[in-house]
């Protein structure tokens, strides 16, 4: 387990989403397999969600969105960093077309920690700020549906594409990553995969066990970290996995159900750009205030876990 304290200095400054074309609802699903709109939205609070296009071209669109926000040029940017489990290509690595389709001239790198991978990768870029680097782009783009069995009820009701993305800028003074935790119980591989050429498999009871687990000691661990207790925090962005792993979460950590960002029931489970799009849509629905403390919190294949608390200031305004 990797634990850090005090304040992170930078600020995020712009953000953007993409989602798939095609919309599938449950509907669409019980027409094809045993399953109901009811029994779907019973297990996972899912009613819709988005597939189709590519890794690359979501990651560009919702690039380009938090790019014009930021009010950033192609030139600006010193580095990318592109969270996927789902690459376009098994070499070259996604985050380089991604880089070349925005007119990026800098550094750009894949990082794969399933659905932490967006935490993971916003931890890496406020690192990279401290080194030096003053602007980075940071995505997490998924095409999900790539890997999934639609003819396997257990999975198919789940995922969906997408991608989001933020710009984080250096700034003087504090900064508003105040605390963190990434983690990996490895030995669970075998509860969440899918294999070269596959399709993901799941073992969903315990999956949802070591899921809600992983995702409340993460999240006291950065807590922790910042100083802080569940009542400092005004939102929790959760991994949009299933809304019953999020309210048994919520109800561990003693934070209030509402206080849980969720767009769950119109995307599906968008993997590393889960966390992404749900912040999006706080920010974009203004919800999210100058002076709230969000957290940040996901788990994923691996067993991949990770969490960051941010305060967000009249700098992100």
């Amino acid at each position: 387990m990797s634990i850090r304290t005090g304040n992170s200095e930078g600020k995020i400054t712009g953000w953007g989403m993409a989602l798939g074309p095609e919309t599938i609802t449950n509907d669409d699903l019980a027409s094809r397999m045993d399953t109901s709109n009811e029994w779907i939205l019973e297990r996972t609070g899912i009613s819709e969600r988005r597939i189709g296009g590519t890794t690359a071209g979501l990651a560009v669109e919702a690039g380009q969105t938090a790019l014009e926000m930021a009010g950033c040029n192609a030139k600006d940017i010193d580095l990318l960093i592109l969270a996927t489990t789902t690459p376009d290509d098994q070499i070259p690595a996604t985050s380089g077309m991604v880089q070349h389709q925005l007119g990026l001239q800098c550094g750009a790198m894949d990082i794969n920690a399933a659905c932490s991978g967006f935490v993971y990768s916003l931890v890496t870029g406020f690192g990279f700020l401290k080194l030096g680097y003053k602007k980075i782009l940071i995505i997490g783009s998924e095409t999900l549906s790539r890997f999934t069995d639609w003819e396997d009820r257990s999975t198919a009701i789940l995922f969906g594409d997408g991608a989001g993305a933020v710009v984080i800028e250096a700034q003087e003074g504090d900064g508003y990553l105040r605390g963190w935790d990434l983690n990996c119980e490895g030995s669970l591989r075998d509860i969440l995969y899918a294999e070269v050429g596959g399709t993901i498999v799941m073992a969903g009871k315990e999956v949802f066990r070591k899921a809600v687990l992983a995702m409340t000691e993460s999240a006291k661990s950065s807590m922790t970290a910042a100083g802080l207790s569940p009542s400092d925090i005004s939102y929790v962005i959760p991994h949009q996995a299933n809304i019953r792993i999020i309210e048994s979460s919520m109800k561990r950590l003693g934070i209030a159900k509402d206080r849980a960002v969720s767009v769950l029931h119109k995307t599906g489970n968008n993997s590393s750009a889960s966390i992404p799009i749900a912040l999006f849509e706080a920010l974009n629905d203004g919800r999210i205030k100058s002076g709230d403390i969000l957290l940040l919190v996901g788990f994923g294949a691996g067993m991949t876990s990770a969490s960051a608390v941010v305060q967000w200031g009249e700098a992100n305004e």
